[in-house]
């Protein structure tokens, strides 16, 4: 588990500079949408209190602030996406927090949302996180978890797999120069996808309602738990 969290924390901040475009130019911008989709899907409280985990460089809770969302906070398990989320954003400076989503430093009950954007899979507990979640959020508080899956559909399957395994890597080591994190990224969703079910470990964890939305054939899900 040790190894997982080191690996995992090293990667991210040796690709932290080059995070937001790679993002924005391996996904052809969808990413965007898939953000403000997942947003919207949540349907946050004129009173939230959001939290957003592997926040990264803050896209996630950037697109929040901009649909109303007041109270933000960030956490990551890297030090440099934390540093080039405060400078995109001065209103997070002091709101961010360097943690683990397995022990998250919160009281019970404080806060109204969670949101996690392609973070979930480089946990190294899901179930201890989404524990941790429950017990940070109020009551009929929200989980919301944005994060790939594999298409069922054989042919887009195949051609997802083909960029994923192909294409993907060697784009992302030619921009970023960092060998190990983008032949990850595909080992990673594919080995996600057939051995972990979101759902089943929201609500192993307690929750109340859960609900999946697929979104773009498939390609990516979006989890939403409420306790």
């Amino acid at each position: 588990m040790q190894d997982k969290k080191t690996q995992v924390r090293q990667m991210f901040d040796a690709i932290a500079y080059r995070y937001d475009f790679l993002n924005h130019f391996l996904s052809a911008g969808v990413d965007v949408y898939w953000r403000k989709k997942a947003l919207k899907l949540t349907r946050f409280s004129s009173d939230a209190v959001l939290l957003d985990v592997a926040c990264g460089t803050g896209d996630f809770a950037i697109e929040a602030k901009k649909i109303g969302v007041k109270k933000i906070y960030g956490a990551d398990f890297s030090f440099n996406m934390l540093t080039l989320f405060n400078k995109k954003c001065d209103w997070i400076i002091g709101r961010n927090m360097q943690m683990a989503a397995e022990k998250l430093p919160l009281k019970k009950e404080t806060v109204t949302n969670i949101t996690v954007a392609f973070g979930v899979r480089n946990f190294y507990n899901i179930l201890e996180a989404f524990n941790a979640f429950y017990s940070a959020l109020k009551p009929q508080g929200k989980a919301t978890v944005l994060e790939f899956s594999m298409p069922a559909n054989p042919l887009i399957k195949l051609v997802y797999r083909a960029y994923f395994k192909f294409i993907l890597p060697v784009v992302g080591r030619m921009i970023s120069k960092d060998k190990q994190a983008y032949t990850y990224l595909p080992e990673s969703v594919e080995e996600f996808d057939s051995t972990v079910d979101l759902v089943k470990l929201f609500y192993a964890a307690g929750f109340s309602s859960v609900t999946r939305t697929d979104l773009t054939f498939g390609l990516v899900q979006v989890v939403i738990a409420e306790k």
